[in-house]
């Protein structure tokens, strides 16, 4: 596989993993020809029990360890990336193909610092068409980007901002709130698949109704601390 030299490299794909065996192997595998071109992917470990370690091994660059938590994870692997533009990705995300050029095209061409897919659930089910709409329309009128929607900064912003912030909950809201500070993220229309096994483990509605709230109580200022045990899944 070609390799070119780390301070080369455009693009450090990061991914926090936690008991992600049923599913980082296929994520991993489409990020192959994103390694052939020069990027890194390193994997973060939170602790898995189960294969995702000597499945991931020999697909990605590095295989970190950290202690759980996502945004723990996130943070240790930046610290040890080369590339230029983070990306962020969750273990079980659908990627498109060329997302490096639609990454790296998005942020030139809009001359922003940081930016996010649309997103798509895998399941075509009714409710969740309807999640996804709403979510990459919310981020649209907010400028507050989530986990799912796979975020990518610039490495100078990155600094800027003090990288990820250590909270067991909403990293992903309270990152986005400090990058668009500094300006508004750019917007990859086309979209990244978002696994909707979390929703199916609740229920649909009763999923929709927790993340809800869950956002609703952090925006009234509600410590992460507090609502972490209310979150319906706790993986990396």
């Amino acid at each position: 596989m070609a390799t070119v030299a780390a301070d080369n490299r455009q693009l450090s794909v990061i991914i926090p993993t936690l008991n992600e065996a049923g599913c980082i192997q296929s994520t991993l595998e489409t990020l192959q020809p994103l390694r052939s071109r020069g990027h890194e992917v390193i994997l973060v470990d939170g602790g898995s029990n189960d294969a995702t370690l000597s499945l991931s091994e020999p697909l990605v660059d590095r295989v970190l360890q950290s202690p759980p938590g996502r945004a723990r994870q996130m943070q240790a692997g930046a610290a040890l990336s080369s590339g230029s533009i983070l990306w962020f990705l969750h273990a079980d995300s659908n990627i498109p193909v060329h997302a490096d050029t639609l990454i790296m095209e998005s942020l030139e061409i809009s001359r922003a610092d940081w930016g996010r897919f649309d997103i798509s659930f895998t399941d075509r089910h009714p409710l969740l068409k309807c999640v996804a709409w709403f979510m990459n329309q919310r981020t649209r009128l907010t400028g507050i980007a989530t986990g799912d929607q796979g975020i990518f900064v610039r490495r100078t912003l990155f600094d800027k901002v003090g990288g990820l912030p250590s909270i067991p909950l909403m990293e992903d809201i309270s990152f986005s709130r400090s990058l668009k500070k500094h300006g508004r993220p750019c917007r990859v229309t086309q979209t990244l698949g978002a696994s909707p096994r979390r929703w199916h483990a609740q229920g649909i509605l009763r999923t929709i109704v927790t993340m809800w709230g869950l956002r609703l109580a952090y925006f009234a200022g509600i410590k992460p601390e507090r609502l972490v045990k209310f979150y319906p899944v706790k993986s990396g």
